[in-house]
């Protein structure tokens, strides 16, 4: 896609999230991201008070993963809870190119805390939904970072001294999974975390891209 035609998409999809957000109300977030600039993706807000974000704030941890989503899997009506309480129903929207490849996305981030309070009068609108997913809509890089590095050396069950090669392996496909080395000083974080060299990283990388070349070589 050409520069000038995602511009003009991306100014088109500013003024959709003000129509959507005052039609709805305050209550309604609609957020647009540009996934070119993962650490400042916010390039529209309308309500940006139900989450306490704005315009030049990075990826939450959803959107990080939305960048690993397959195509036709847009996260559509879960439910999350932000760091103050309100409980949000939301649905994110990603744009691709004709290539497939994920250049943004349009978000809805509707508060429904009174209406769950309220919902015998509201039962419609707040019906239970399948899926929940933990979401911080931290503010910053680093509130991401330290939460997936976290994660990842939580789901080997040890602590980094404990560890050995094929446990730091598998933190480091984690965190890949979830996008992290998108983000452009994560390597060092990781490094110090684990308390290895940053070529070390780069090798795991590798293996593990070559594991997965070797996995599908093998399949029927």
């Amino acid at each position: 896609m050409h520069e000038a035609e995602k511009k003009r998409l991306f100014e088109f999809l500013g003024r959709l999230a003000h129509g959507l957000a005052m039609a709805v109300g305050s209550i309604c977030e609609v957020v647009v991201h540009d996934f070119g600039d993962p650490e400042r993706s916010i390039i529209a807000i309308e309500n940006g008070h139900v989450t306490g974000r704005k315009v030049g704030d990075p990826l939450d941890v959803l959107g990080l993963q939305a960048l690993r989503c397959p195509p036709s899997k847009d996260p559509i009506n879960y439910r999350t809870t932000t760091k103050d309480g309100k409980i949000l129903r939301s649905s994110s929207i990603l744009l691709r190119d004709e290539h497939g490849e994920v250049l943004g996305a349009i978000c809805v981030n509707l508060d429904i805390t009174d209406m769950l309070k309220a919902q015998e009068l509201f039962n419609e609108i707040a019906a239970p939904v399948e899926t929940t997913i933990e979401e911080g809509f931290e503010h910053n890089v680093d509130e991401i970072l330290e939460l997936f590095i976290k994660e990842a050396i939580r789901s080997t069950g040890k602590d980094i001294s404990e560890m050995e090669r094929e446990d730091k392996i598998a933190v480091i496909s984690h965190l890949e999974s979830k996008g992290t080395f998108l983000i452009r000083y994560s390597i060092d974080r990781v490094a110090q975390a684990l308390n290895i060299s940053k070529f070390t990283i780069y090798n795991y990388l590798e293996e593990l891209k070559s594991r997965q070349e070797t996995v599908k070589e093998a399949q029927p």
